[in-house]
């Protein structure tokens, strides 16, 4: 895979992540839930593109696992299917991604 597809694939899954927000319950628990998804969803492909502009390969490091971390944040509060069920009863996010 080139730099150039990462990049829009990283776009489109913040795209996707918009779609799953959009579709959470108005309550004071999906907004909160929500707001954690947008920003650790749609922070990876400029953390990238700001990685590929690393002056050394020691920041090209540091910064790429900023993008890491917020993916695996994402992933967190996207799989617990217990806590899905316990927040959203109503709500399947998974399906969106």
């Amino acid at each position: 895979m080139t730099s150039d597809e990462l990049v829009e694939r990283l776009i489109d899954f913040a795209a996707r992540v918009g779609k799953v927000v959009d579709a959470l319950p108005d309550t004071r628990m999906g907004r909160h839930i929500g707001g954690q998804l947008v920003r650790s969803g749609t922070s990876p492909a400029p953390n990238y593109e700001e990685a590929c502009a690393a002056e050394s390969r020691a920041d090209f490091v540091h910064k790429l696992s900023i993008s890491l971390k917020e993916l695996r944040e994402f992933a967190l509060l996207d799989s617990s299917d217990h806590q899905k069920r316990k927040c959203f009863p109503e709500h399947r996010m998974g399906e969106y991604i």
